[in-house]
């Protein structure tokens, strides 16, 4: 089946930032092939850089820490009157809500969708009521995707093991979202330096360990002053979760860490960093993970569902126990006293791993054979 007509893609999530960051290589690729593309998600700095891209972006209202049923109703009928009014081929699906009332709305308007679940976050951290209402709603609403996408085998096994897949034969594992290899090439760290630097980058929420870091960095620079502990990533997000800027300040005021504010770019930080560190509770595939191995930086992080597919313990970074700063400030303290030497060691391997298992390109190519299939066309990824 052939038609004159471009495809249509929709892309929804709670953050337009994410769908640029994450996925930017997936949108590159599809608008080469002249697949029109639609970004609905609330607006912010990258609705222009997305724009520039040739990508269309539409304003949605999504309350992402909120619990009020009318407003998630609200939500599905304006994603169900976007979808009716666009007449996409095919929507993609992120983050919770999107996932769930988008799935819903995406099948009152006739239109295919993919559900990706790019984490489970507070829903299989918490036992809260709203944790269990949204298990209800991830159950009712994935029997309408035409394929669920999972990021790590454990979501995948959570999600079968509590029945939340109507039709199980649609899941499918990817191997996280994949990392541009070329865009985040190995940077030569400086040959010596006086500080060894740590950073965090995220989203700066209490489930990524924020403040277990902050424990382990008040522990470790009394033994070790020479080194540094940063944060990036934006504070007081829309998330039960979220961080305040007064937390932030009064750790910089007791000269515990640093906070770098939020970056388009990440890599210099990166860059100039010598370990990168994320304790979260729980994970899909985390995005600065694969940055920071593809640049040849070592990791410390939670031995998580996430984490543990990035990390080879003791070969590519450290991983430690989830919601403890003590193990955390062991595997911190052990990484500083291996030297640069077995650190460069360390971060070469991740590198080789990222070429081995994470390459972007089979991700690009795993988007373009589901849209062939599900709308016919007969193109694959170049």
């Amino acid at each position: 089946m052939t038609t004159d007509l471009p495809l249509h893609v929709c892309m929804v999530s709670n953050t337009a930032w994410s769908i640029y960051n994450y996925r930017h290589g997936v949108l590159h690729a599809l608008r080469a092939r002249g697949v029109a593309i639609t970004v609905i998600a609330p607006k912010d700095r990258t609705f222009a850089l997305l724009e520039q891209m040739g990508v269309r972006c539409i304003d949605l209202v999504v309350a992402s820490k909120g619990t009020n049923p009318l407003e998630d109703l609200k939500l599905l009928a304006t994603l169900r009157a976007h979808y009716r009014s666009l007449k996409p081929d095919v929507v993609f699906h992120y983050t919770i809500k999107p996932n769930i009332y988008g799935s819903v709305a995406a099948a009152l308007a006739g239109v295919k969708s993919i559900a990706v679940t790019t984490g489970l976050g507070y829903v299989f951290i918490q036992e809260s009521m709203a944790a269990r209402v949204a298990r209800r709603l991830y159950r009712f609403a994935f029997r309408f995707p035409r394929e669920v996408w999972f990021l790590n085998r454990d979501d995948l096994d959570a999600f079968r093991g509590e029945s939340l897949l109507v039709h199980p034969e649609r899941a499918q594992l990817l191997n996280g979202e994949g990392i541009d290899l070329t865009m985040y090439a190995p940077d030569v760290p400086a040959a010596s330096k006086p500080t060894i630097d740590f950073i965090l980058i995220g989203r700066l929420l209490w489930d990524k360990g924020v403040g277990e870091y902050v424990e382990a960095a008040r522990a470790l620079r009394a033994r070790y002053p020479h080194a540094r502990f940063k944060l990036l990533g934006p504070v007081g997000v829309a998330n039960p979760s979220a961080i305040s800027q007064a937390d932030i300040d009064g750790w910089q005021r007791e000269g515990i860490v640093e906070y770098l504010g939020e970056a388009h770019d990440v890599r210099p930080h990166i860059a100039q960093g010598d370990c990168v560190v994320l304790p979260s509770y729980r994970e899909g595939v985390p995005r600065t993970l694969l940055e920071a191995s593809s640049m040849a930086r070592p990791i410390v992080a939670t031995d998580v569902p996430g984490c543990r597919e990035v990390v080879d313990d003791g070969a590519t970074g450290l991983l430690c126990k989830a919601r403890d700063a003590a193990d955390l400030t062991a595997r911190l303290a052990a990484m500083i006293d291996m030297g640069p030497d077995a650190r460069h060691a360390m971060g070469a391997r991740g590198r080789e791993k990222m070429i081995t298992e994470f390459d972007e390109r089979h991700v690009v190519d795993r988007y373009f054979t589901t849209l062939a299939r599900l709308t016919g066309r007969e193109w694959t990824a170049a």
